[in-house]
């Protein structure tokens, strides 16, 4: 094993679940309730470089060109004492960070930052991990960030421990053209966050145990529905899905919610355009910007429908993107 001498820079894209993951069945390694399937992003994606130096008396960690204290940094603090404990280190590192995400406004931000992070610290650090081994670590940081060591569709096997708890590639080269079109109608940080969120849903939602049998269902149909290139099926069980969780927010207690005025606005729309023959289906997750599926054939539409409420800034239109790479 040889510490790099040089930093070494890792990108990671943002991943959008289809077939949501809400709640963890054990808090310290990150395992989820259910098993998930999400669609990697193009057009949102995290850069993080990590140089590990023996003259280094702490780590230093810069987030977007800001020298985060301790009590920010305490969660990537956290993450590198795990890769240092692998690698059986004690070098502390240089973290320079730059996310090409609105942070914590349910764009997952944080899949992105913590599987490049995964990537960078452990090649940094003399480890060889494999997608499978990234994807492990990834999720040790966000539940999510485990799906981001891959591209296209991908599904986060729920497991039962560290070892079994892991994502896999379920369409990774996609070719099917469909894109997915953010409306970014608050890019504010959220006031409840997933982690503080799914542990009040767990522990108080009624409606909690039919929740993962319904994923599981979900899961199944949406896969077979990819499968078979099922534009419609595929969007109806997403947005079914998504509505479903959020559910658990407002039948929690204390009740939550991450819709906006602007939110419930988007989804309105959308019932709207489908209503009239556009095929598009939105998801959310945990924060208020809105998510819309639509085939490619049906984008230019779908944007000039949505510009006539919502300012073009606030408008992305994103495709399937890559996997984990090293810069």
């Amino acid at each position: 094993m040889t510490i790099s001498k040089t930093k070494i820079t890792a990108r990671a894209h943002t991943n959008i679940a289809l077939i949501k993951y809400w709640g963890k069945a054990n808090q310290k390694l990150k395992l989820p309730t259910t098993s998930s399937l999400s669609l990697t992003l193009n057009d949102f994606y995290t850069d993080t470089s990590v140089l590990f130096k023996p003259e280094l008396t702490e780590d230093k960690i810069s987030f977007n060109n800001e020298i985060l204290s301790p009590i920010k940094a305490k969660r990537i603090v956290h993450f590198l004492d795990l890769v240092r404990k692998m690698a059986n280190s004690n070098l502390y590192a240089e973290v320079y960070t730059i996310n090409h995400v609105p942070t914590s406004a349910g764009l997952a931000s944080s899949a992105s930052g913590f599987a490049a992070l995964a990537a960078a610290s452990s090649k940094a650090i003399g480890l060889d991990l494999n997608k499978k081994e990234l994807s492990r670590l990834a999720r040790r940081g966000s539940g999510s960030a485990t799906r981001s060591i891959y591209g296209g569709f991908v599904e986060w096997k729920k497991g039962f421990s560290d070892k079994s708890s892991y994502a896999v590639p379920f369409e990774e080269q996609l070719t099917w053209p469909i894109n997915m079109v953010a409306v970014m109608v608050n890019k504010s940080e959220k006031q409840m966050s997933s982690s503080k969120g799914m542990q009040i849903s767990v522990a108080t939602s009624p409606y909690y145990s039919a929740w993962k049998k319904l994923c599981k269902k979900d899961l199944k149909k949406i896969k077979v529905a990819i499968k078979n290139r099922d534009f419609d099926t595929m969007g109806q069980i997403a947005e079914e899905n998504a509505m479903r969780m959020h559910s658990l927010t407002l039948s929690a207690s204390p009740d939550y919610s991450y819709f906006d005025a602007d939110s419930l606005k988007v989804m309105n729309l959308v019932h709207t355009l489908r209503k009239n023959g556009l095929a598009c289906y939105f998801t959310m997750d945990a924060g208020p910007n809105v998510k819309i599926l639509v085939e490619q054939k049906n984008t230019d539409k779908l944007v000039t429908e949505l510009q006539k409420q919502f300012a073009s800034d606030k408008i992305v239109v994103a495709s399937s993107g890559p996997g984990i790479k090293y810069l």
